[in-house]
Formats: C-alpha cells, structure tokens, sequence
C-alpha cells in the first residue's frame, strides 16, 4: 500500500490545485483569456486525478479475497494509469482545442492584470504543493538520480504528483508569458499560443506518467539489490545445493511476491526440507518485509534445466 508520506503529498496537492481551479475558473470567465481557461481546466483536471489517486489507495488497501488471492495492490497502479489517462484527454485535448479555437477567433484579452495577479497566486499554492511533493520524493530517492528513482519507485502516487505539480508550474509560466506578449504585441492570437504550448505540456507529462504505470501494470520484478540479497540469503543456508531461480513480482509499493525454485542437498530427509524452507522465509521476510508472499519449489538443477527446455 501507499505510505503515509504518499498521502500527505497527495492531499496537499488536492487542497492547493482546488483552491486554484476556482481562482482561475472566475478570472477566465472575467478577462475571456484562453490559456487562463486552459490553466483552469488543467488544476480542475489534476484536483480530479488527487480524487482518483486517494480512491486508488483505499481500493488497493482490501485484503485478498477468493477472487483475488493475492490482494488489490494492483488497483493503485490502475488508477494512476488512468490519471495519466485523464491528463492527456481532458487537461491537454481541451487546452489544445483552446487554443486552437482562440487562433482562428481572437479577440483582445480584458482586465489583463487580474490574470497575472490569479497566475502569482497560482504560483505560490502550487509550488507549496511542488515542495512538498519533491521533499517526499527526495527523501525515498535517497542516492538514485531523479529518472532512476522514477525508474525504480515501485509507489508511483509520489512521482505523479511531482509531474502534475511540476507540469503546472510549467503551464503557469507559459500562461503568464502569453498573456503578457498577447498585451504587449497587441496579438490575442498568442494567448491562444500559449494555450496550445500548456496542452502540449500535459501531454508530454501524461505519455511520461502512462509510460511508468504500464511498466508496473503488467508486472515488475524487485530491484536488483533485493534479488542479489535473496540469493545471498539461500547461500548462507545448509542443505542447500543450488539455487535454479528467483523470480519476483511487484503486487503493490510494499507487496513483493517471490518464487524461488531450489537444488536440496541429496539425502536431505522432508523434515529438514521443511526446517530449511521455514528458515528461509523468516529470514527473506525480516530482511525485506515487503515481500510478503514466498513460494519455494524443491527440485534439482536438472530438472529445472529440463522444464525450461520443454517450456520453450
């Protein structure tokens, strides 16, 4: 399930982006500005997406059941799926149609320094927000570069938020920027500019977020370190022959399901078999306790050699 620290990043976001939306919703009405109006509907579309993250952690939080043995984990990556879904249909299409649509008709943007004092406002709530986010982010990311930790997060509530808030810093600066050229060129055509420039943006952003929740969808092994220090774990214990293979799926942030196929030592009794298999799991589990299923086969390196082969 998501931390705590995950929910705090998200609740901050949904606090700062509604107050946002309806500031930006009453000075689009006011000033007729397009890339305001795209501003408006991309905080309304990113309150949403908090909503939708929020409902994806309570979902992922029920426990397994007969049709699900192994948990709902998997439901948080589904919901953040479909905010990614959200961001480049509903925040990018109507900003771009926006856009497109005050090109083809401009007219002159009204009260012009009521949208820069919302757009400073905006400024403010969302980069609280973006601070937030980035301290959580930092603190889980610990050594790893920016696009690794994206890489290797398994919990992907935090670095969604961090897009969307980054993103919408981004928009905000290219809405001010067009608002400003369209008043200072006397051109309304480039506040329907940078409406379409603010679209772009959330579409890049939404193809960066999809991209990352379809690679946990369709399922991610643990990282390296927890594989290497599995297989240190099976080395340090007797009995044990060979270790055939190790394989692991991620069914939440903090839900790791491992299979371990593994060459006894010959002459091993059942019960020392057994003995062998209890000790492992203690041991996997106290060192990495978001694996919390283990599933050890017994069988020899032949066999398995065999089984791979006949499986191909």
């Amino acid at each position: 399930m998501a931390s705590s620290g995950s929910k705090k990043v998200i609740y901050a976001a949904l606090i700062g982006n509604s107050l946002i939306a309806v500031t930006k919703f009453a000075a689009a009405l006011y000033t007729g500005s397009s890339a305001m109006f795209s501003e408006a509907v991309h905080s309304l579309v990113d309150s949403g997406n908090q909503w939708l993250l929020l409902y994806g952690i309570k979902r992922s939080q029920q426990p397994a059941d007969d049709r699900h043995p192994f948990g709902y984990g998997m439901e948080l990556y589904f919901w953040s799926f479909v905010v990614a879904i959200l961001i480049f249909g509903v925040g990018a299409g109507v900003s771009i149609y926006e856009g497109v649509q005050r090109i083809s008709q401009p007219h002159p943007i009204t009260s012009p320094y009521i949208n820069y004092a919302v757009l400073a406002l905006a400024m403010v709530f969302e980069g609280v927000a973006w601070w937030v986010a980035f301290r959580e982010f930092n603190r889980v990311r610990g050594r790893r570069s920016w696009m690794a930790e994206i890489r290797f997060s398994k919990d992907p509530t935090v670095f969604t938020v961090l897009f969307e808030d980054s993103a919408a810093m981004l928009g905000l600066v290219v809405a001010m920027a067009g608002i400003a050229a369209a008043q200072a060129f006397d051109m309304p055509v480039l506040d329907g500019v940078a409406a379409i420039l603010i679209g772009v943006i959330l579409a890049v952003t939404a193809g960066l977020l999809a991209y990352e929740c379809k690679g946990l969808l369709i399922g991610e092994g643990a990282g390296g370190a927890v594989v290497r220090g599995i297989r240190e774990i099976i080395g340090e214990q007797k009995g044990i022959k060979s270790i055939n293979e190790v394989l692991t799926m991620h069914f939440g942030p903090a839900d790791v399901l491992a299979n371990l196929s593994i060459d006894f030592t010959d002459g091993l009794s059942a019960n020392d078999v057994e003995r062998t298999v209890s000790a492992l799991e203690r041991a996997i589990k106290k060192t990495y306790p978001e694996i919390t299923r283990i599933f050890i086969e017994a069988q020899s390196a032949t066999g398995h050699a065999a089984a791979v082969r006949d499986g191909k």
